[in-house]
């Protein structure tokens, strides 16, 4: 055990690093960095002796003996799944077994969307149903803590924001991130939906977030307000594109992110047809045929 200050301690093992950012908040970040998940998955721990844990992570065995060696002699009551995603929910079943401690989040993935298991992207958590289903404005309540659930779609059709309610903090999971925009990836992934969640955010009075991937947000409302900016840039963008002839998605991406790791290409090419959905949708481009990545579009 190495303590720094009152509040900022570690807990180290041979497993992980479990660091106090809060007297009521702990993180542990997973083995798992990658173009998508920066540094790794980062897992919350709310509160003391019997606690709720956040985004439990991706099914990695070291990662759930960190947690459990962390929390020798306290006992996980509750697990709130932001969203479905592979480094997000799959150790929830691994913590459970473990402990017995319920999962709770909005449905399984894409259920906000396509109810009765319809297929939906790649990169869900397919075997995930949470024990407790909850909904925009439900609390959850713990010992000496509680959460608002605010439901918001966009990234996925089940993501859920969870607003700590004793430190004015939020864990938006992956709806607002501290490293990178979100990949918005149809059909699950929505544009219209994701903005229109951001805008709720901007309405809330939280004072710092803690995002699943990256480091704390502090004025987090100036934050918000500027990620709405850059999706109203990369619509301008795409406007301005086919203006100049660029009908394909894929030269969009090119011409828009220029230097682009190759590993995020096709990320970036889903976000941007995210953005064509909504475009069309609102009668301000044509799609050639149906609506879909590898077709041509232009202004109407």
């Amino acid at each position: 055990m190495v303590k720094t200050s009152q509040f900022n301690t570690e807990f180290k093992c041979e497993y992980g690093v479990i660091e106090r950012l809060t007297p009521m908040v702990r993180r542990v970040v997973a083995p798992n960095p990658g173009p998508f998940t920066f540094k790794g998955t980062g897992t919350y721990i709310i509160g003391h002796g019997n606690v709720a844990v956040i985004d439990p992570g991706p099914e990695l065995s070291d990662h759930v003996e960190a947690l459990l060696l962390g929390l020798d002699g306290e006992q996980i009551t509750h697990q709130l799944i932001t969203h479905t995603h592979l480094d997000h929910s799959p150790a929830a079943k691994l913590l459970k077994e473990q402990t017995g401690a319920p999962t709770y989040g909005f449905g399984p993935h894409g259920s906000g969307r396509f109810e009765r298991g319809a297929k939906v992207e790649e990169g869900g958590d397919q075997q995930f149903v949470p024990d407790v289903k909850v909904r925009h404005g439900d609390l959850i309540e713990g010992l000496n803590w509680s959460f608002e659930c605010l439901h918001t779609p966009g990234h996925t059709s089940n993501h859920i924001c969870y607003a700590l309610r004793e430190e004015a903090a939020l864990f938006p999971g992956d709806h607002v991130m501290g490293w990178s925009t979100t990949v918005i990836s149809p059909p699950d992934g929505d544009m219209r939906s994701y903005i229109d969640s951001l805008r709720l955010l901007t309405s809330r009075n939280e004072k710092i977030y803690y995002p699943t991937h990256g480091a704390p947000i502090e004025n987090p409302r100036s934050f918000v307000r500027g990620l709405l900016t850059h999706r109203k840039m990369r619509e301008s963008q795409i406007m301005t594109l086919l203006e100049k002839g660029d009908t394909t998605i894929s030269k969009m991406v090119q011409d828009m992110y220029k230097g682009l790791d190759p590993r995020l290409i096709t990320a970036a090419q889903r976000s941007v047809f995210a953005h064509v959905i909504d475009l069309s949708e609102r009668d301000m481009i044509h799609c050639k045929g149906e609506l879909a990545i590898n077709n041509t579009y232009s202004i109407n």
